[in-house]
């Protein structure tokens, strides 16, 4: 069967090999961040419906998982903010009932988390990797460019009550970016969110590959090792370069010498290269972060997207 709404297993940094679920279509979204690989948001939204029925969810789920493959999480991800679909609830539920033997990931931008009927409903997931790039209202607006219903203070809260509601393991990611939200101001400010949220780990990650926002540059290794010490005695980690996406069992290489022979004829946004590679815009990111991070592959902005190329 051709699955319209899962994705990989795909080669994961913090996950291992991971089996994405698509619950929402590109590019519905809360957030429009600056550094986003997927792509601008074209529905920036906090509307929650059935963005992608759950029937055709479950169906593929049960096609996919009667194989028994071997997984370390069924992460919902993909193409834009998964909690927006509203029956994400009633897909753990499932998934958790009928297949225990699997964990249960969830990547969000934690804008919803302000919600208590929304933090129940994902509660029961084994992991929560929420979002929380800054604190103060000024630097939130500039880098995340969110709804403007969504309150940062209310973000913040609700990872806080969400921490004391759940049993899932909370690893926080700060994505940094320089001269933004690497300041002494707004580390200070987020470190003390994060005392207040007390999650199980502080995950400190930077651009990886262009974003949506033309000029942006990752954060150096050795100011990420200082955030590090900053936020202790809170255990911070800077997640692993995209190189070792390499090392995972997951990282197909025929995708791989696909993509490189794709745009050594020509350059191709990453939304070509799904189109004639036929790969979901998350699973593409991992070789695409992987080529750039090695030096071989590079981005140029322009006004259509992000062109990649090799480097000659």
């Amino acid at each position: 069967m051709a699955y319209k709404h899962l994705f990989g297993p795909v080669p994961s940094r913090r996950l291992g090999t991971s089996l994405g679920v698509d619950l929402v279509p590109l590019k519905v979204c809360s957030f429009n961040c600056i550094y986003c690989e997927v792509g601008a948001t074209t529905n920036l939204t906090i509307q929650r419906k059935e963005y992608i029925p759950v029937d055709a969810v479950l169906t593929e789920v049960d096609d996919y998982l009667s194989h028994n493959p071997a997984l370390d999480y069924i992460t919902f991800s993909g193409a834009g903010e998964p909690t927006l679909n509203s029956g994400i609830g009633h897909i753990i539920n499932y998934i958790k009932g009928r297949y225990p033997q699997y964990k249960l990931a969830l990547i969000t931008n934690s804008s919803l988390f302000g919600d208590a009927a929304l933090r129940a409903e994902v509660s029961p997931v084994d992991l929560v990797l929420p979002s929380l790039d800054a604190v103060t209202p000024r630097v939130f607006a500039g880098l995340n460019r969110p709804n403007h219903a969504i309150s940062i203070d209310a973000i913040v809260e609700g990872l806080i009550a969400f921490r004391q509601e759940s049993d899932a393991l909370m690893w926080l990611e700060i994505f940094l970016s320089p001269g933004i939200n690497d300041t002494p101001e707004e580390l200070t400010a987020l470190k003390a969110a994060c005392t207040r949220i007390q999650p199980h780990s502080i995950q400190l990650n930077t651009l990886d590959r262009p974003g949506t926002v033309s000029g942006l540059h990752p954060v150096s290794h050795e100011k990420l090792t200082e955030i590090v010490e900053f936020f202790k005695p809170l255990s911070a980690e800077i997640i692993a370069k995209s190189a070792t996406r390499n090392q995972s069992t997951a990282f197909n290489t025929d995708i791989r010498e696909q993509i490189i022979q794709t745009i050594s004829r020509r350059p191709c946004t990453d939304v070509d290269l799904c189109e004639m590679l036929g790969l979901h815009i998350n699973e593409l990111n991992k070789y695409l972060g992987a080529l750039v991070d090695e030096g071989i592959v590079f981005g140029r902005t322009e006004k259509r997207g992000t062109f990649f190329t090799l480097k000659k």
